[in-house]
């Protein structure tokens, strides 16, 4: 940084008064500040590094005061800078404006493999901080594990499992695996069948390996219970909002079983609960079904989560969720990008991997090309479809993909706009559009049980959600007990003014 880019930086923190991820001010008019340790780590830990600003200070709206002294200013932070782990080397900036001087100290990002930096005295676990914001937070116990497992090159997905044995294993398809195994490498051929498990890592000094009870056990979490999916659908744009009929979630799961398993399970719980919209093709006047989501694209989503979350001890009982709200489709597993991996480098650069052994083995599988494929199939999949662009997210140990989907009126058919029923002159538009003539059905009252029979959907409660829900919101279809919204005797009838019949008031009618 050269003069004239403190000042103008000095100017910039004082229009938007604040300070910022990167930027960290102090007033120092009065001597060296105490406790600069928090803020060295925390910008040494961060990929951007920051910066300190010397001279304004904040209580009194970031006013001009300077410094007392820049040369000794300087040294009190260098001696600060060397007692840190790895030692801090900041690069000092001096400016100086109508008789005041201010400094700044600009502190490099620290090397993954070297991180994380902290105060030596205070060692690890208490001397390292994150910057969050415009504060700097003790890092948890797991943010500075996952430092460490990366410089240590730490094997979670073959640490050895408790009370697991190869006898619990499913035999029939470990052997298939096997098979494959000694069909792409003929040199394990003659190997013995207990070397030739620890060499494909389902053994790992004579115990079996988490990777092995993921992929071959009958049921993986009997032994680790909390890793699994959970897979919810959401009636808004945000998590609490309950629906017309009083539901937190329109369908909620947990999936369980192997990761193909769960891989599969995630799936059918996406196809199930999402929507699907017919379109008739302009040219060959062909009518298709088009989905909300690329099918491609949640795949490779979930088969990230699976394969590269974090499976040590701190995370073991951190389950993925998977979150479909009215307008987006979110994805999240604990453990952040692994490495030196940033957000802005997916899908460019070979990450480092996290999981050697499960990656190779669903390749094995033939669940995935482990080729660095994945997300730049969820951006073209998205983008194929008139998408938005997928949004990834790598925040304090949690990785999260979110898809949104396209909640205009543009993928409904001419026929679907002109099928609603016109029921009287007087009727007014139905908004939610009935898109299964739901206002004919419900022109006598029914029962939930009798609209679900009507919709012909598989999911109760997403065929609720989505046709039903709507129109009761709206006022088109209304409840003969609103009083009690949940009874058994609840029944559903169209309104008035929208060609029903009238209901007496204790049916909730006029």
């Amino acid at each position: 940084m050269v003069e004239t880019e403190l000042r103008q930086l000095i100017e910039k923190i004082r229009a938007r008064n604040c300070e910022e991820q990167t930027v960290e001010v102090k007033a120092a008019h009065r001597g060296c500040p105490e406790k600069l340790y928090d803020t060295l780590s925390a910008f040494s830990n961060q990929d951007s590094g920051g910066i300190l600003v010397f001279g304004l200070d904040e209580k009194r709206g970031y006013e001009k005061v300077g410094v007392y002294d820049a040369q000794d200013l300087q040294k009190k932070v260098m001696e600060y800078g060397e007692q840190m782990t790895p030692v801090v080397r900041p690069v000092f900036t001096v400016s100086e404006e109508e008789g005041k001087v201010f400094l700044s100290a600009e502190i490099p990002p620290v090397d993954t493999a070297e991180r994380p930096c902290f105060k030596t005295a205070r060692g690890r676990l208490q001397g390292a901080y994150v910057r969050v914001g415009d504060a700097d937070k003790r890092m948890t116990e797991y943010e500075v594990y996952s430092y460490e497992a990366f410089r240590k090159k730490y094997r979670d997905d073959i640490r050895g499992v408790t009370g697991a044995n190869l006898a619990a294993l499913e035999q029939a398809r470990l052997e298939e695996y096997l098979l494959r195994r000694k069909s792409s490498r003929p040199n394990l051929a003659s190997v013995a069948r207990d070397q030739l498990c620890e060499l494909t890592g389902i053994l790992r000094d004579g115990e079996v390996t988490m990777a092995a009870v993921l992929l071959f056990s009958p049921y993986p979490q009997a032994y680790f219970p909390q890793l699994s999916v959970i897979a919810a659908c959401v009636p808004s744009k945000e998590l609490g909002v309950l629906d017309a009929a009083g539901h937190r979630f329109t369908d909620s799961k947990r999936i369980e079983g192997t990761l193909p398993e769960m891989l599969e399970g995630c799936l059918s719980f996406v196809r199930s609960n999402m929507r699907v919209a017919t379109v008739i093709d302009k040219e060959l006047g062909v009518r298709r079904d088009v989905a909300q989501y690329p099918m491609d694209a949640v795949r490779e989503a979930v088969l990230n989560a699976l394969v590269h979350r974090d499976y040590s001890i701190h995370t073991e009982g951190m389950p993925i969720q998977l979150t479909m709200y009215v307008d987006r489709l979110e994805i999240s597993n604990p453990g952040g990008l692994y490495g030196r991996l940033t957000v802005d480098q997916l899908g460019k650069v070979q990450p480092d991997t996290r999981n050697p052994v499960l990656v190779t083995a669903m390749e094995t599988l033939e669940q995935t090309e482990n080729r660095y494929s994945g997300i730049p199939r969820i951006r073209h999949a998205m983008e194929e479809m008139s998408l938005p662009e997928p949004v990834f997210t790598d925040r304090r140990g949690t990785f999260t993909v979110t898809l949104y989907n396209n909640t205009t009126e543009e993928r409904q058919t001419v026929a679907e706009k002109t099928a609603e029923p016109n029921f009287s002159p007087q009727a007014r538009p139905v908004q939610p559009q009935d898109k299964k003539k739901l206002l004919a059905f419900c022109m006598r009252p029914r029962s939930r049980r009798e609209i679900i029979e009507y919709l012909a959907i598989s999911s109760a409660q997403y065929a609720l959600h989505r046709y039903l829900a709507p129109l009761v919101s709206s006022g088109a279809i209304r409840l003969t007990m609103p009083e009690k919204p949940k009874s058994s005797q609840q029944r559903y009838v169209t309104a008035e003014e929208y060609g029903g019949p009238a209901l007496p008031d204790s049916q909730g009618g006029k």
